[in-house]
């Protein structure tokens, strides 16, 4: 009998119930017996979670992700009342070990602001750690794990905390060693999860593969499959932060190769040129490398040792076929963000990345797009260190106010945070909106004649005040991170049939996927220019806090009004809110000027896609590729409290 590798990890799980739930819904859809066999059972609970999470469909698989992300928060991110009250313990235990005596927490001190706001970043930390893994895992950098792998890592870590390092000194000889851990969690718990380090897990899976199909067989690799992968993940950890760094790394003239792709031959040289040299690029394991370098070419610029060998991996362009996929250096970390020294324009390493771009044409656009924000953040740092006044046009961009800040890392480049951070945002706000303090509102009530920007609470009553003030022309829930989307879009009336739209979309390398293809080829375009009025809004900001299906936002086709006449798509509550329908087209055109990677649905008149589905259109992402897609918007489907819909409005004249 054939063991399953994550029966081999855990012989319990075969009779979980999660696995017993998963058994009984195959058993039901298939109507045949799943063998009492525990290779099977948990094969049929992995084949369950592929479907839902790992979906090779990347619209049902965001779709499923969005579906269970509250749910996932709920089970695993600290409550804030919780939060609230191990801050005061452990501030409590602080001032009682500096001799400040007991403190009893009360209910009031759980209530302050400040505690409330500490609680928030606690959970704010947990979500995005959270989520790094979820969007790691069911990304393109994990495609190459099998289910169970990427099973087992997503059931092990939510148990962990952030690593711990401890310093050790033997007493006998005196000598310092450093170990490293990563304790396990608690609903107290305030740390965030573990960090990725991708290598470090493409090279786990690559050893536990080695073991599983008996090329390696001996007692060290048993040891190493069977072993705890808290102390497993906690050694390559400390081994990856240790030596993360290389001797010669003031060096930084090299040489770029090229790996073509499919060549096989060319993979072992890639892999084993990156072995040690602690990256932390996903190819750096041989399972993940292969596969990558059959997806398109890869590039990496290596550095001169002493001997003048390119040995040194510091820079990476991954193709994935005609396009490029990533590019990733080696700074910041796990966030892979590109050393400045090769985006500069003097020096030996500047140029670096710039001049073999240029080798790429327009598909390399967004990434000088990238470079030149990444020297605009290097340029405002030094202005800073130096005292200099920031301009208008230096704050505009710090806080992103016509577009982001784009890096090459996984992450936002961490030192836009700290230049805001030693800012005063209020002052700064004042020269960005060109205004005095009383021409920003923080409520609706205070909004007026003069206002000039809105900082606030955003739903479609809001809408409703601010439409009616055309002085406004900042709008935010908070600032600078949450900007509300509400825009006038104008339609180019070239792009007036949908082949011209698909055009439109090739040249600007967005993606078309085939559902969404299909109803675009249905969409009635208009021969003129017009201009939309849109807003934004969640589920939620329309008032359905626990979800609501497509019915209960727009209504319904069949609709009748009190008088029982035909009165399509007013039941809804999109009527009773002042907003209406878009176009069709509006999906297209959004999608082709508006640069935000962000899912959101156009609420717009269903069109019948793939096997009858009432589809909209959908705007979304792929990997880093924007893109055009649909989603079924059946009238019964429901939608999370999440969910973001697009609507039209009329302008107050």
């Amino acid at each position: 009998m054939e063991k399953h590798p994550l029966h081999l990890k855990n012989p319990e799980l075969q009779t979980s119930p999660e696995v017993e739930r998963a058994v009984e819904r195959e058993e039901w859809l298939t109507g045949e017996s799943v063998p009492n066999d525990p290779a099977k059972r948990i094969e049929a609970y992995i084949d369950r979670l592929e479907n839902i999470f790992l979906n090779p469909d990347e619209r049902v698989r965001e779709r499923n992700l969005e579906m269970f992300r509250d749910k996932i928060y709920d089970a695993l991110i600290i409550k804030r009342d919780i939060a609230a009250e191990q801050i005061l313990k452990d501030e409590a235990k602080a001032a009682f070990d500096r001799g400040c005596g007991r403190i009893e927490i009360t209910e009031e001190m759980k209530n302050r602001p400040e505690t409330q706001e500490q609680a928030e970043a606690v959970i704010r930390r947990q979500e995005t750690s959270l989520n790094e893994w979820m969007e790691y895992l069911t990304s393109d950098d994990a495609s190459s794990y099998d289910p169970w792998f990427k099973y087992y890592l997503w059931n092990s870590i939510i148990k962990l905390q952030s690593l711990v390092k401890i310093e050790k000194t033997d007493e006998r000889t005196g000598e310092r060693t450093t170990i490293a851990k990563y304790p396990e969690r608690s609903a107290s718990t305030l740390k965030p999860f573990p960090d990725i380090y991708r290598g470090k897990l493409s090279q786990i899976y690559d050893k536990y593969n080695l073991y599983l199909k008996g090329e390696k067989t001996d007692k060290s690799a048993k040891e190493y499959f069977q072993r705890n992968f808290a102390k497993t993940y906690a050694e390559e950890s400390l081994d990856h932060i240790t030596h993360a760094s290389f001797e010669s790394k003031e060096q930084t003239r090299g040489e770029w190769i090229k790996y073509e792709k499919g060549d096989m031959t060319g993979a072992e040289r890639m892999i084993a040129s990156l072995q040690n040299k602690y990256t932390d690029w996903c190819i750096e394991g041989e399972g993940v490398g292969k596969d990558k370098l059959n997806e398109g070419d890869i590039y990496i610029y290596y550095t001169y040792d002493e001997s003048g060998n390119p040995v040194n991996p510091r820079l990476c362009i991954r193709k994935s076929g005609d396009h490029i996929a990533e590019i990733r250096g080696i700074s910041g970390g796990k966030d892979q963000e590109v050393e400045q020294v090769f985006m500069d324009e003097t020096g030996e390493g500047g140029g670096v990345l710039s001049n073999k771009l240029k080798e790429f044409g327009n598909e390399a656009d967004k990434y000088n797009k990238r470079e030149a924000d990444m020297k605009y953040v290097t340029r405002l740092i030094k202005k800073n260190e130096k005292g200099e006044l920031f301009t208008e046009d230096d704050l505009a961009f710090l806080y992103e106010i016509d577009s982001p800040i784009e890096g090459f890392g996984y992450q936002k480049d961490p030192r836009v945070a700290e230049l805001r951070a030693q800012r005063n945002k209020e002052k700064d706000m004042l020269t960005i909106f060109e205004c005095s303090k009383d021409k920003i509102a923080y409520t609706p009530d205070k909004i007026n004649e003069n206002t000039k920007a809105y900082v606030g609470e955003w739903n479609p009553t809001v809408l409703q005040t601010i439409k009616q003030f055309p002085s406004i022309k900042h709008l935010y829930e908070s600032f600078p991170e949450k900007k509300i989307f509400k825009q006038s879009l104008e339609t180019d009336p070239n792009i007036n049939s949908p082949e011209k739209a698909e055009k439109a979309m090739i040249a600007k390398n967005l993606y078309l996927s085939d559902r969404g293809k299909d109803i675009l080829y249905k969409t009635e375009f208009s021969h003129e220019e017009k201009t939309y009025e849109l807003a934004r809004f969640t589920v939620e900001q329309l008032g359905f806090p626990k979800g609501a299906t497509i019915a209960e936002i727009i209504g319904t086709e069949n609709d009748r009004d009190e008088n029982g006449n035909h009165a399509p798509f007013t039941s809804g509550a999109m009527t009773k809110l002042g907003l209406e329908l878009c176009p069709a087209e509006v999906g297209p055109h959004l999608r082709l000027q508006y640069s935000g990677g962000e899912w959101m649905l156009i609420a717009m008149k269903q069109i019948t896609g793939y096997g009858g589905a009432p589809d909209v259109f959908r705007l979304a992402r792929n990997g880093e590729r924007l893109g055009l897609d649909a989603d079924n918007a059946r009238r019964v489907r429901r939608w999370s409290p999440g969910g973001e819909f697009v609507f039209c409005f009329r302008k107050e004249t």
